[in-house]
Formats: structure tokens, sequence, C-alpha cells
């Protein structure tokens, strides 16, 4: 399950932010008209997020419904396919339509992933499994800061940057169909567990809440997401982060080319930040899992951000160290995201409350990747003060809201082991009326 998962996210990730890279290869001059100020190649780019904003409640709610393996398949085949695709665009409006059908598929998959995750791992187990799921996303920024290299070196008749969506939409087709065959659905649903097996899973999957029925969608855990302020602290963290995410995607290669380099050194140079970030994401996420605190690891994750958005800002004219703090920057971000994958979800007492809070904070979160689209114009480089000055900010808010975030739940779970006693992580919880606020339910902080 974990490997193909991860080749899932690795096409996606490419898919996603694959449209950096194919600025450099030539798109804007032959589909923009040549993009002076850059803000059609900033709405191409925001139209992914757009999409994938408004299809998180439909594409998480509908999976609860739907079988799981056929869902996921379908989604990936569905951005695969249109990404190749975007070989045939021909203008701002043929580009900008094929990037919300991609973000329309996308928010099929990603949203569900930490959903996913918790039929099969308990909260002890998740972190670092999301971690390793998660750093895919490094992978895919430095493999594809490779293959750009690769195709930008092809000398044929098709033009480098349609090859580019071509070659690295087919795999993600391929993948889907393959998930729709062999990933598993719900534990109590799978062919692949006898029936020893299959007691045992919900066994774990009930530790700390309690399992609901397949299919089955409480109403009143619904609203209760939408009214947790927990949602709304944890899609603000989401913001600045994915705000980052989204400008490193599209514009990494772009800031790092500012720096005086070719486009082809631009193009391997996003290789070691994105490849250093994911080897600390992953450590992070097993130390993580260890201790079992998201919060305080989250907290110098964003601090590490902010301070690398500082040194672009402070630092003008000296390139090894605007270059050093872009492996702050990778760092920090998909750090802070994998955690927030890893920590809101079982935060969220019952499936039905994860569904729909996951939802509404990742929708939240994903409106920062809109902003992050669009701070970064080609007027205002090779410095991007207000692109770096407003992640920087946002970084550090972050940080104190992770604080927040930590602090309470620490209280609130000594506050119930003193006034109902100490609760046992494994046993199950009677969450069906309460979620989260059922007396014996304890959070992961």
């Amino acid at each position: 399950m974990i490997p193909l998962l991860m080749c899932m996210y690795v096409c996606g990730y490419l898919d996603r932010t694959n449209l950096g890279n194919a600025r450099l290869q030539g798109l804007p001059q032959d589909v923009l008209g040549g993009d002076p100020t850059g803000q059609l190649f900033a709405w191409i780019n925001s139209g992914f997020y757009f999409a994938y904003v408004f299809g998180q409640f439909p594409g998480v709610l509908g999976a609860k419904k739907a079988p799981l393996h056929l869902w996921l398949g379908g989604a990936a085949f569905g951005w695969g396919f249109v990404c190749a695709m975007q070989a045939l665009a021909f203008n701002f409006a043929s580009l900008f339509m094929c990037r919300i059908f991609i973000g329309i598929f996308e928010a099929m998959f990603s949203p569900n992933m930490c959903i996913y995750w918790t039929y099969f791992y308990t909260r002890e187990e998740i972190g670092k499994r999301l971690g390793i799921w998660f750093s895919c996303a490094n992978v895919a920024g430095a493999f594809g800061g490779l293959i750009a290299f690769g195709v930008q070196n092809i000398h044929g008749s098709i033009h480098n940057w349609r090859l580019l969506f071509i070659i690295e939409g087919i795999p993600a087709a391929f993948f889907g169909l393959v998930a729709m065959k062999v990933l598993p659905n719900r534990p109590e649903k799978t062919k692949y567990l006898n029936d020893d097996e299959r007691k045992l899973a919900i066994l774990r999957m009930s530790r700390g809440a309690l399992k609901e029925e397949a299919g089955s969608l409480n109403w009143k855990h619904v609203r209760m997401a939408a009214l947790d302020w927990k949602t709304y602290v944890a899609g603000t963290i989401y913001f600045g982060a994915n705000c980052a995410a989204a400008a490193l995607g599209a514009f990494l290669p772009t800031i790092i080319a500012s720096m005086g380099y070719s486009a082809a050194q631009a193009q391997l140079l996003t290789v070691p930040p994105y490849t250093v970030g994911a080897v600390v994401l992953i450590l992070t996420t097993f130390g993580s899992d260890h201790y079992q605190s998201r919060g305080i690891p989250m907290i110098f994750s964003t601090f590490i951000g902010g301070t690398g958005y500082l040194i672009m800002l402070c630092v003008e004219s000296n390139i090894h160290v605007r270059y050093f703090a872009t492996f702050l920057i990778c760092i920090s971000t998909y750090t802070t995201i994998g955690l927030c994958i890893a920590w809101f979800p079982y935060n969220m007492g019952s499936e039905s409350k994860r569904a729909m809070g996951n939802a509404m904070y990742q929708a939240i979160g994903q409106c920062g990747s809109i902003l992050g689209s669009n701070i970064y114009p080609l007027t205002q480089g090779p410095r991007y003060l207000t692109g770096f000055g407003v992640t920087c900010g946002f970084a550090y808010l972050s940080t104190i809201l992770a604080l927040i975030l930590t602090v309470y739940c620490r209280m609130e779970n000594k506050r119930r082991d003193k006034k109902y006693g100490y609760a046992d992580r494994h046993a199950a919880v009677d969450v069906s009326e309460l979620a989260d606020h059922a007396p014996m339910f304890r959070y992961t902080p």
C-alpha cells in the first residue's frame, strides 16, 4: 500500500508543480504572449488551487460514501490524463481549464490520504508513515528539476514544455489504474484480510476513539467540525505552509535563476533543497511518533522557515547565503505540512468530524496556495520583497499558533486526567455523541 501511494503522490506533486519548470522552457512565450508581468502565469497557477479549495468538501465527503480504492485510483488517473493533455494547450483559457480539472481530481485524492491512513494505522504509527509518504513532495520537487533539466536538452519537433507535461502526466494515469485494481478498501471491506485479521484491524481503528460504519456520516459531528476553533487555527497554520509550498513549486526555479544562474543550472539547483527537506521531514516525523508530540517540532520547523525568509529579505547580494536560505525554507515548508496532516486528523475524535474538519482546514490552507501563487510578480524580481515578507510573517504566526495549540492539548489532557481519571490511549472510546470532547478522549499534543 505505502509504495503505491508514494508513487501516486510523487506523480501528483510533479503534475501540480511542473508549471514552474515549464515556465523556464518557454511556456509563457508560446501560449501567453510573453506574459511580461507574470500575471497570466500566476492566474494559471492559481487555477489549480481555486478548484482544489472548492473540490475539497465534495471530494472528502464523497470518499466517505464510495469504495476508496476506486475513488483514489480514479482521481490519480484523472489528473494524470489532464496533465498530459496540457501539451495540447494553445492559449491562456485552454491551459487555465486544464489546471482547473487537475485541481478537481487532486482534491479527490490528497485530502483523503490522512483519513485513509487512519483506517490502517494508529496514532503512534501514522506520523512516520505520513512523513515518508509526504516526503514524496520533496522527491517530486527534486525529480522535477532533474526531469526538466533532461527535457530541456531534448531538441525535437515538440516544444520542451509540452513534452514535459506528457512525460510527467502519463505515469500518474498508469498508477491510477493500478490503484483501482490493487489498493485495499477499508479494513472491513477489503478482500486482502481474513476474518481474524479484519477483527484485529477494526480493533486498531478504534484505539482512542470508535470506528463508524462504512458509508455512514454523522451530521452532528460535521457541524461540530465547522464550529471548532481548532479547525481554524489548524487552517491558519496550513495556510502559511501552503503559501510557501505553492511559491516554491511555481517560483523556486525562477528565484534561483534570478540569483544569476542559467535556466538549466536553476533547474538542477532546485534538487538539493528539496532533498535535504525530505530527509529532515522523515527524521522529524519519526521523532514525533516516538515522543507523541506534534506541536513542539512544528514550533521549531515554522521558526526555521521564518528565519529563511528573513534572510531572503535582508540579504541582497550574497547569492550563497540566499541559496542557503532556500534550504531552510524547504525544510520548514514540507516538515510543517507533514506534521499538520499527522497531527490534526486524530485530534478530531470521530471519522465524520475528521472528514469535515480535514476538508475545512485543508480548504483554508489551500487559500494560502492561491496567495502564494500571486505574490511573486516578475516586476519585483530579484528581491521579491512582497512574497518573502508575506510568507515570513505567516511562518512566524504559525510558530505562535502551534505553541497555543500544543499548550491547549496538553492542559486539556491534564484536566481530563484529573477529572475523569487516566485514559488508556489504546482503549476504545465512545465518541459517538461528543467526538473529541468525550471525557475519556485524549489529544495528541
